[in-house]
């Protein structure tokens, strides 16, 4: 009997979600309707594919073994549908990744859709290793993250998945405009010259935890690079709660380029410079890509280049 795609569709929400309940919020269905198409798959297949406990639904062997296999064939489903379609398809694009790249990419991806006037973009904040675990699973088209992230894989990445370079991010020493250090530059200047003992005794915001891979790393957790010897007053993980202190002149913070002049902030430029880079990259998966897709990956590093101009 051949598998039905509405009953993988509701199989596969259901191995992600916690309970029964969960898989028909986010299907907006009944939880009656989500059992039914449970039991119906389950029939099909001729093998129980959960281990029910409760209101809860655990995977075993034949659910593991299957799920796989059905999300790929939904992926390959969607995309045939859509290239069929073409520029009419309804695309309903997910991208997960770093707030912090999302946030630096978010016009370069509307961008390279463009062609697509149905599509529709969702970005989903997931640190480095989550956002590739989310594309192994299928819950989002790519993930955006660094280089490193991806060295760090090593063997286990998989030989279908490509990735895009969408160029570098360095991470700047940002002051605003009403910091001391900010007096008397003409409001022109994007940069000034700096001394690391003019620097160190004046207030720095700072993340607890890399807003890249979501490791605690106390002071260190900005990438600084430079003297140990820095008062970090202002603590927080949220990327623009940091640019608020800078931009009140409260505190200096280590930020990533494109805010630094976003926000016209003045970058202090530090004899034996302590700034570093990240490369970015797209991470899709060649194997379940649909033309849309391949032709985002082709334009998204034009459309990062001029977004970063």
């Amino acid at each position: 009997m051949p598998l039905n795609l509405a009953d993988l569709r509701v199989f596969c929400s259901a191995a992600r979600q916690p309970t029964l309940g969960a898989a028909a919020l986010e299907l907006h269905l009944t939880p009656s309707a989500v059992s039914k198409a449970l039991r119906r798959l389950e029939g099909d297949m001729g093998a129980p594919l959960f281990d029910r406990s409760g209101k809860q639904l655990l995977l075993n062997d034949s659910g593991r073994l299957l799920l796989a296999r059905a999300r790929a064939l939904l992926a390959l489903a969607e995309q045939a549908r859509l290239d069929v379609m073409g520029e009419r398809g309804a695309i309903a694009c997910r991208i997960a990744g770093p707030a912090l790249l999302l946030w630096r990419h978010a016009d370069a991806l509307a961008a390279a859709l463009d062609a697509y006037p149905q599509a529709s973009v969702h970005l989903q904040p997931a640190f480095e290793d989550a956002a590739l675990a989310a594309l192994a699973r299928g819950d989002c088209h790519a993930a955006l993250v660094t280089q490193e992230a991806v060295a760090q894989r090593g063997a286990d990445w998989p030989a279908s998945w490509q990735c895009t370079a969408l160029g570098s991010m360095r991470m700047l020493l940002a002051a605003g405009r009403a910091h001391a250090l900010a007096r008397g530059v003409p409001a022109a200047s994007a940069s000034v010259p700096c001394r690391l003992q003019d620097v160190l005794p004046h207030a720095f915001a700072s993340p607890t935890h890399s807003l890249l891979c979501g490791e605690e790393r106390g002071r260190h957790a900005d990438g600084w690079r430079g003297a140990a010897g820095r008062t970090i007053r202002y603590w927080s993980d949220d990327a623009q709660l940091l640019l608020g202190y800078v931009q009140s002149g409260r505190a200096l913070a280590y930020l990533p380029d494109f805010a630094v002049r976003a926000h016209g902030l003045l970058q202090l430029e530090l004899a034996g410079s302590v700034d570093c880079s990240e490369q970015v990259l797209l991470v899709w998966d060649g194997a379940l890509a649909g033309q849309w897709l391949r032709e985002m990956a082709r334009q998204l590093p034009l459309a990062s280049t001029i977004a970063s101009n």
